[in-house]
Parts: C-alpha cells; sequence; structure tokens
C-alpha cells in the first residue's frame, strides 16, 4: 500500500512541477477552469460533458508528455542537435493538435448556448 501512495506522490509531484515550471501548462489550466465554470453556468448536457473532459484531459495530457519529452531531449542531448530539435517540434505540434480539437470541441457546445 505504500508504494502506491508513494507513486500517486510522484505523479502529483510531476503536475506540480509542470504548473510551477511551464507557462502554457498554466495557461491550459486556466483555460480548464474557465471551461468547467461555463459548463456549470450554461447547464451542459451529461454527454457534452464528456466532450469537454476528453477535450481538457487531451490538451494536459499532451502537455505533460511534451514537457517530459523535453526534458528528457535535453538531458540527452545538451548540446543543439537537429534531431533534439526535431523532437522537440513534433512534441509541440501534438498539443497544438490537441489545443485545436479543445477549442473546436468548446465552440460546438458553448457557442451555441451563448449566442442562440
Amino acid at each position: 500500500m505504500k508504494k502506491v501512495i508513494r507513486s500517486f506522490g510522484y505523479a502529483f509531484k510531476g503536475i506540480g512541477y509542470a504548473y510551477t515550471t511551464q507557462l502554457n501548462f498554466r495557461i491550459h489550466s486556466g483555460a480548464t477552469l474557465i471551461a468547467v465554470i461555463s459548463g456549470l453556468l450554461l447547464n451542459i448536457a451529461a454527454t457534452e460533458w464528456l466532450w469537454i473532459m476528453l477535450a481538457i484531459a487531451l490538451v494536459i495530457i499532451t502537455e505533460m508528455l511534451n514537457t517530459a519529452l523535453e526534458l528528457l531531449t535535453d538531458l540527452a542531448s545538451p548540446e543543439y542537435n537537429a534531431k533534439a530539435g526535431h523532437v522537440k517540434d513534433i512534441s509541440a505540434g501534438c498539443v497544438v493538435i490537441a489545443a485545436v480539437f479543445a477549442v473546436i470541441t468548446g465552440g460546438i457546445i458553448f457557442l451555441p448556448k451563448l449566442f442562440f
């Protein structure tokens, strides 16, 4: 049981590291808060909540994986390396794709409730 509790501690330590060191993670956290508050105020349906939560999870997960890959790439290749740069760029691109998905999902769910 101690191992399980310790592993959760490491996980929360990783989330804390991402939050305190990554500006984009804090921006995504703010967007998460706005989406959740908007969902509560607009009384969105359960199926809409599923889509919102999927979008939030996808963005947060990709942002954290991007952070992990950047750290690992910097560790493996401290000097400039074109391939290391490609790894970082591809990882950042994954976050952009997830964020675009989240914005589109939010637009589909929230805009009709706000303007129609």
